[in-house]
């Protein structure tokens, strides 16, 4: 399929985990594709896996500086020719605990990633293209911000917030632009080792597919939202969690 020829996308936190396998789904498809990270080197390469910059160009930074945002922006109009799709992938969670022992700044570093980050993308893409020629965007949630999930309560209180804003961006970009989101159960990339390294099989009990997800499984959610496949869908939330909120709610947190 080739339901992207002649689309660009921006794919942030694409180093590696979800969201390398969103931009190699999005460019096996026929995008180009504009990936960011922190770390340089790791972008680089992949790069390299995406085929190189006939594909896919990098642009280093911190996804929540809007000067760094601003850039990938420009690059994606100056060297791809239009900014069509958006996948806010980016996401922290520094911390694992109780809430009564979160420590508050670190709260507003994980809010300010994971929710104003991705609004203020928003902004930049819609202000630079999106406003004028319409687009898709997907938001990469979390089943964590649907249910209560212990240990990483603030993360999923974050994603909770990211899914809300999902809903309220769909109802004032529509109908031009297409806003949507995915809410990943636990994923096997480097994310998320933490819960599930070490005894996966018995963290995969708790799905009714029993065994946890890979990052093509999320990859493939986030092209239908992104095409015209779903052309008449926005605003929704797609769980991706092989059946563990129906099983065992527990699961989503390790």
């Amino acid at each position: 399929m080739n339901r992207f020829e002649g689309k660009v996308g921006i794919v942030t936190g694409a180093s590696r985990g979800i969201g390398l396998a969103v931009a190699r789904r999005l460019i096996d498809e026929g995008a180009k594709v504009v990936i960011t990270a922190r770390k340089p080197d790791a972008l680089a390469a992949a790069v390299e896996q995406l085929g190189g910059e006939e594909h896919a160009i990098a642009v280093p930074g911190n996804a929540a500086d809007t000067t760094h945002q601003g850039e990938a922006v420009r690059t994606a109009i100056e060297r791809f020719g239009s900014l069509d799709l958006l996948v806010n992938n980016t996401g922290i969670n520094p911390a694992y605990g109780p809430l009564m022992k979160l420590d508050l700044d670190m709260a507003r570093k994980i809010m300010d990633t994971n929710v104003v980050a991705a609004l203020s993308w928003v902004q930049q893409s819609h202000a630079a293209w999106m406003g004028e020629h319409g687009g898709a965007i997907v938001n990469i949630g979390s089943v964590a911000g649907l249910r209560a999930a212990p240990g990483i309560a603030f993360y999923g209180a974050s994603k909770a917030a990211l899914i809300h804003l999902t809903e309220e961006l769909a109802v004032e970009l529509g109908p031009a632009i297409r806003v949507n989101a995915v809410a990943p159960a636990v994923v096997k990339t480097d994310f998320a080792k933490a819960l599930y390294e070490g005894r996966e099989e018995k963290a995969a009990r708790g799905y009714a597919m029993k065994r946890l997800g890979v990052p093509g499984d999320i990859a493939g959610a986030v092209a239908h939202l992104l095409s015209e496949d779903a052309a008449w869908t926005t605003g929704v939330t797609m769980v991706l969690d092989g059946g563990a909120t129906l099983v065992d709610g527990s699961a989503i947190s390790g």
